[in-house]
């Protein structure tokens, strides 16, 4: 190659050395593109999320909801709506929220009766036991053994009464038929099922009852 094309080729090679130098700037100077934002509406407020995360997943109801809520599946299933149900003249009909009440009032006492009934059962079997084992006992011990033994019986006995009717007065809410009298069938009193919400009878045949 010749003197004068070796000095072309480097005059045009440092001629675009600050072009080259000029177009890396520029290319390194540019900011990378951010990513599109989401629509507000996948943005979750940070209060909402904490309070999401916070809430348990198997929340059950409060104690009034829940037994207002079986009350109207009940009610649903086989009876009327609380006021039809039947009351005494010169009282008001059922309310939705009274008859919760006495749901509510009635399945605390199913539940304390069957603790009593199987505590009663648990002691009764073993005076039983200790019956069995002490057959050497004087007159006194086993004098006192049945009485503690007949004590417990009654105990287990009236607990388990009282349960059926609890149990009872629960199906006839259910089957739409609370608050009528079981012997003639008039209306049983608003006021009188509030008190004792497991009564079957009005008073007068309740009174006739207890006269026999």
């Amino acid at each position: 190659m010749s003197t004068t094309a070796r000095n072309s080729a480097s005059a045009a090679t440092t001629a675009s050395a600050p072009a080259a130098k000029k177009a890396v700037k520029k290319t390194a100077a540019k900011p990378a593109q951010r990513p599109a934002a989401s629509g507000p509406a996948n943005k979750v407020p940070a209060s909402r999320a904490g309070r999401a995360a916070a809430k348990p997943k198997n929340e059950t109801l409060p104690a009034s909801e829940a037994v207002e809520s079986a009350t109207a599946v009940a009610v649903a299933a086989g009876g009327g709506a609380p006021e039809t149900l039947p009351v005494r003249p010169g009282e008001d009909p059922w309310t939705a929220q009274e008859i919760a009440e006495v749901v509510a009032d009635l399945r605390t006492e199913v539940d304390r009766l069957r603790a009593d009934v199987a505590s009663a059962d648990t002691a009764l079997a073993d005076l039983l036991r200790d019956a069995s084992d002490g057959a050497g006992d004087d007159q006194a011990d086993a004098g006192s053994k049945n009485f503690e033994r007949e004590h417990e019986m009654s105990i287990a006995a009236n607990a388990r009464e009282m349960l059926i009717q609890s149990e009872r007065a629960l199906a006839r809410i259910a089957a739409g038929t609370y608050g009528a009298c079981e012997s003639c069938g008039e209306p049983i009193g608003k006021a009188r099922l509030q008190v004792f919400p497991r009564a079957t009878l009005c008073v007068s045949c309740k009174q006739k009852q207890e006269r026999r």
